[in-house]
């Protein structure tokens, strides 16, 4: 199985650093998984501008085909001025409409204030069910005031984090079965 992390912008690092902590959970449980982050402030992605995904180049297409290849996703946002930063929708905007269709993804929210707790439920998953994802129902909102150092200090947190962790994997691991289950009963 195949899981990528990304961290929906290029500032700060209370969004990588809390999407990681997801993905090291799933590594520890299960460390013949295949599992990446993709930090968006570690490339410099192209504007969208409808042209299909397999047509751009460079880190462009390096992080377009990593997460088409992907069976799942830990999809980590900070919330800038009440909404998803533009980094995070213009990669959304580069892949196809059904980039994401039947693969599982788990949200993970990082804000200032308790006042963006329904940006993942107003934004991001309305954009996320049209390119057709499975979307784990309870995603993780985390608040500035939970970290101190660039740790999670907050245990609720981090046992939320490592639940939406094997969520995913449950949820990717049935869909994969139901998948198979269709696909002999196509040919039978």
């Amino acid at each position: 199985m195949k899981i990528i992390g990304i961290s929906g912008s290029i500032v700060g690092s209370k969004t990588r650093i809390a999407v990681q902590q997801t993905l090291n959970n799933i590594i520890e449980k299960h460390p013949d998984f295949e599992v990446e982050l993709i930090d968006l402030g570690d490339y410099k992605l192209e504007f969208s501008d409808g042209r299909s995904y397999m047509d751009y180049t460079g880190d462009t297409k390096v992080v377009l085909e990593k997460i088409m290849e992907a069976d799942a996703y830990i999809i980590g946002t900070p919330v800038f001025q009440a909404s998803i930063p533009g980094t995070l929708k213009n990669l959304f905007d580069l892949l196809p409409v059904n980039g994401f269709k039947d693969k599982v993804i788990g949200i993970v929210v990082t804000a200032g204030s308790s006042k963006h707790y329904l940006v993942a439920e107003q934004q991001l998953k309305p954009i996320l069910s049209y390119m057709r994802a499975v979307v784990v129902p309870k995603y993780v909102f985390i608040e500035e005031k939970q970290y101190d150092r660039k740790i999670i200090v907050d245990d609720d947190i981090i046992f939320r984090l490592n639940r939406l962790a094997n969520e995913l994997v449950n949820t990717t691991d049935a869909m994969q079965q139901v998948k198979k289950a269709e696909e002999e009963a196509f040919f039978f």
